[in-house]
Order: structure tokens, then sequence, then C-alpha cells
């Protein structure tokens, strides 16, 4: 089996090469191949007659770096069935070299034997030309695949591979979307050589820099001001630990579960009133808050000792995936009957024993409305359910007339709150015909109630005269003008 030597050529000039790998690049016996020409060594050793083989004509072909990575490893290992060669890199090989990478896999499948000389990482030079200690924490990402929600705001961050204009853009809105716009950045190009540059610029002038290459990093200092970091998950959880802390808020320290039970509801209320509003800066308000109680009752049970909002997490993302065959699996679903299906299947896989009743899994915590809903939406599943929305309109009809005959009784208070509630309990089936989501449409004219009946009571004040002053008849047409309006 041929052999592919993998050597580094370092950050910067040839002053940095050490002697093993300067003389495995001018050994006559074997063919040099090089990622890029674009290195300082390279062009030294050409004036000392040294051949490289480039592949910067193969990044001109693709327009991904996938593409232009996967082609040079076949090249290489092409090469390398008729003789053993060199393969030159950047940097040291096993910093930020996917094709180095690629090539290994293909050593462990036994395609190829890949010996890995060694070389220069250009992280040595960059630590000693900004004069930063790594064990204060530090990240290395690539510029060409920045993740925002890879980034830890509070190391020091070095994104390498920015090496023209676009990439750099990328990699300035990536930033942009966790830093300030004006936030401190320096640019290092050919740390630790002769061309060494340091150049400390606002974070939104990245992209028009000229001086970009291949031998060019990013490096953006730790983030100190806590403010900056409000939209980071971890300083949000830290937060609330203070707040539950020794030193922490007397209200926040004294809650359990079930004290913030009636919190939880109400927050959920108003982001419904936010989302009928469609007011988008309400909406962002009222979803922080329902966050805030999951946050809260997550720090009690980790205070406890039986659970954290890892848990919490955990246990989402696990059921989400395993209720979802369809896009984390190998199950197909081309409508939303589909994925309800998949979704039902899923739950019944999840439970330890059989159910005794169709009806058991209800939530008896919600609110009535939708207890009522729930309870027909799964005995309608059975086969439990009027044919059409016709028998349900007549069985309304029945529990009317059964209401005004038990209001002549008028005198069993119970009998009379039942018959009421089978009213109710056939208009929740009439709205499960419509898709009507009772408890969502009675909020809606409760609040539209309360809009129009302060329109009344700003005329009744504008009038100067008192409530028992008003007709039926002014109060009516006040009510009508505010559904005018």
């Amino acid at each position: 089996m041929k052999q592919i030597k993998v050597i580094g050529l370092g950050a910067g000039d040839i002053n940095q090469l050490p002697l093993g790998v300067y003389r495995s690049l001018i050994d006559e016996n074997k063919a040099v191949y090089v990622r890029t020409n674009d290195h300082p060594v390279i062009s030294t050793l050409e004036e000392e007659g040294v051949i490289f083989h480039s592949f910067d004509s193969i990044y001109e072909k693709h327009e991904q770096f996938e593409a232009v990575y996967k082609e040079i490893v076949e090249v290489l290992l092409e090469k390398a069935k008729e003789t053993d060669i060199v393969y030159a890199v950047p940097g040291h090989p096993l910093v930020a070299e996917k094709t180095v990478q690629l090539l290994i896999e293909k050593d462990k499948e036994g395609i190829v034997s890949i010996e890995i000389a060694g070389g220069q990482s250009f992280l040595d030079s960059i630590f000693q030309a900004l004069r930063i200690d790594p064990i204060e924490g530090f990240q290395l990402l690539d510029g060409t695949a920045l993740d925002r929600s890879s980034i830890q705001l509070r190391n020091h961050l070095i994104i390498g591979q920015v090496y023209d204009a676009f990439s750099a853009s990328e990699v300035k809105l990536t930033l942009m979307d966790v830093l300030p716009y004006d936030y401190p950045i320096k640019i290092v190009t050919a740390a630790g050589s002769i061309l060494e540059k340091i150049k400390e610029i606002e974070l939104h002038e990245l992209d028009r820099e000229i001086d970009l290459n291949n031998l060019t990093s990013i490096y953006v200092p730790p983030v100190q001001e806590e403010k900056l970091l409000y939209k980071e998950f971890s300083q949000l959880r830290h937060i609330i630990a203070e707040l539950r802390g020794p030193n922490g808020c007397p209200w926040d320290k004294k809650q359990t579960h079930e004290s913030l039970r009636k919190y939880l509801l109400e927050e959920s209320y108003e982001l419904i009133e936010a989302i009928n509003e469609r007011d988008i800066d309400h909406i962002i308000e009222e979803l922080g808050d329902v966050l805030l109680q999951v946050m809260l009752h997550s720090q009690v049970g980790e205070d406890e000792g039986y659970f954290s909002i890892d848990d919490v997490i955990e246990g989402i993302s696990d059921k989400m995936i395993r209720r979802h065959p369809h896009v984390f699996g190998e199950e197909q679903a081309e409508s939303v009957d589909d994925v309800m299906k998949h979704w039902q299947n899923a739950k019944k896989q999840e439970a330890k024993e059989e159910t005794e009743s169709i009806l058991d899994g209800i939530n008896r915590a919600m609110p009535n409305l939708l207890q009522a809903y729930e309870l027909q939406r799964k005995a309608a599943k059975v086969g439990f359910d009027w044919p059409n929305v016709e028998g349900a309109w007549e069985k309304v009809k029945e529990e009317v007339l059964e209401f005004q005959e038990e209001l002549k009784e008028a005198n069993n208070r119970e009998q009379i709150e039942s018959e009421f509630g089978d009213v109710l309990f056939s208009l929740v089936n009439i709205a499960r015909f419509y898709k009507v989501d009772p408890e969502l449409a009675i909020f809606q004219t409760n609040k539209k109630f309360l809009q129009r009946f302060s329109y009344i009571e700003k005329k009744v004040k504008e009038s100067e005269r008192d409530w028992s002053d008003m007709s039926l008849e002014e109060l009516d047409g006040f009510w009508n003008e505010a559904k005018e309006k």
C-alpha cells in the first residue's frame, strides 16, 4: 500500500519551518502536492527550484468547499496508487484541515496509508501575537461554516479561514447576531512571521478589509459587559439561580411548584392575547414571561435535587425526535394527517401499559371548555360521534329545550346547572365540527366585551350623568357604536 505523507507548512515564512518538514519538501524522490500555492513558504521554495503541484484550480471549479475538499482527496488517492507522495497544507495538518480529516478516514478504511509529519500550528503564533493565555478558555471556529449557536462569548474566539470579503461578510453577519456592530475585534495576518500584522477594527468594518488572505484569522475578545450576554441562555439560567440563591429575592426564594401554578396560567393567557393582537413586541415580552415560569419551575426542581432545566431540555429533545420519525428517521409523511398518525403511534409506543379508558390522558387541570373539547375528540376517534354536524345541531336544540323546561321548575339549582352544562357541552361539539377552539373563542368574546363595555363607560362619563339615569336603549346605542368602531 502506497503512502501519503502529510506535512504542515506552518503559519508564516520559511524561518518557522522545522528541519524535518523542510527536507520532506525538497525530497526529489517524491512528488509534493499542496492544497494551495498561496503561502509564503511555497514562493520561497519555488525560488530555490522546488516544484509543487497545486490544487488551486479545483477551488475555481466548485461553489462549495465540501466539493473542493472531496475532489482534492480523490486526486491524492489516485496519485498514491502509483507512488508515495507528500501532501502539504498551511499551518498544522490536524488544525482546521478538512482534507486531512478525510484522508484519515480513508486510512481507517484501509484505502491508503497516512503519515502525519507535523508542522507548526498558527495557534501558537496567534497566542503569542495577541498575548493571550488559552487556559482562560478559547474557541477555534471555521469562518466558512460559522454557527451562531456554537459561539461562546465568554471565551477568546479565534475564527480561521476568513480569507476574502465574502467569507468575512458571512462571519460579520453571524457575529452581529450576538454582538453590537461596533464591538472591537482584531484581524491577525501571518502571525509569528516577519509579515505579521495585527489590526484592530470595529465588527461592522470586517468585510471592508482588502488584505484578507489564507494567513488571516479573526480574533474576538471575551465579552466583559454583562448586558451583552443577555441573549445567552446560560446567562438567563445564572440570573434565575441568583434570584433563588442565598442573596436572592425573598419572593423568588419562597416559591414552590404549587405557588407558581397560577402565574403560568396567567402568563399563558397573556401570550394568547398578544398573539391575537398580532403585536410582535408584545409576543416577545409574553413569551419571555412564559419562559420565566419554565425557568423558575426548573430552578425549584434543581434546588430540591429532583431535576434541572437540562433534564427538561433533554426530555423534550428526545420526545421531538422520537415523535417525528418522518424528519429524524426513515418514515415518510406527505400530509398533516400522516404526521398525526406518526405522532399517535409514537405516543402508543411510549405507553408503559395499556390505558384503562380511551379517555385517559386528558389533563384535568385544563380549563373545562378545553376538557370538554378533548373528551369529545377522543370519543370521536372510536366512532362515538355524530356522522355530520346536523346531528350535533339537533342535540344543541334538544339540550336548550331541556334547560328551559328545568328553569320552569326553578327549585333544583344543581339540576339547572347540570342542564346548562349540557347546553355548553353540546355547543363545544359544534365548535369541534367546525374546528373552532372553544377556549380561544370565549377568550376573544370576553376581550371584545371588555372593549365595548369600556366604550360605554367612556360615553356615560362624558354625558356627566349617573348610570341609573341611563336607559337600556341609550346604553344599547353606545354598544352598537362600539361595534361599529
